[in-house]
């Protein structure tokens, strides 16, 4: 069930960029004007031209994208939720009960050679 809904999803990814790819932009109207019209459009997609068809189509996309990004966000959380057990995989810290002994230096024991500074 899962991959039927990536595969979907990954389809209507492909679709929505395409489509985008394929409508023509603000500033295509003014080409028009100069003589690159687009009389090709018009006859194939009506005499509204392609934009509402493929603004249609692209809204369509999106919303099967939607649906089938929040039905892998259920699945996943289905898959998450059935695991028995999770929280016992998160590593506690373990408090140590033993003292430990710190061996101390004491100022006499300093090297009078060293060219380390005294601590006075």
């Amino acid at each position: 069930m899962e991959s039927l809904i990536l595969i979907v999803h990954v389809l209507a990814a492909i679709a929505i960029v395409v489509l985008v790819l394929l409508q023509q932009g603000k500033g295509a109207d003014a080409g028009a004007a100069f003589g690159g019209g687009s009389g090709a459009s018009q006859t194939v997609f009506g005499s509204q031209g392609g934009s509402s068809f493929f603004g249609r189509l692209t809204a369509f996309c999106a919303l099967v994208f939607f649906l089938t990004s929040f039905a892998l966000a259920f699945v996943a959380s289905e898959k998450a939720g059935n695991v028995s057990g999770a929280v016992d995989f998160i590593p506690v810290a373990i408090e140590n009960t033993e003292s430990v002994d710190i061996p101390q230096l004491e100022t006499n024991q300093v090297n009078e050679g060293s060219d380390l500074p005294s601590v006075n």
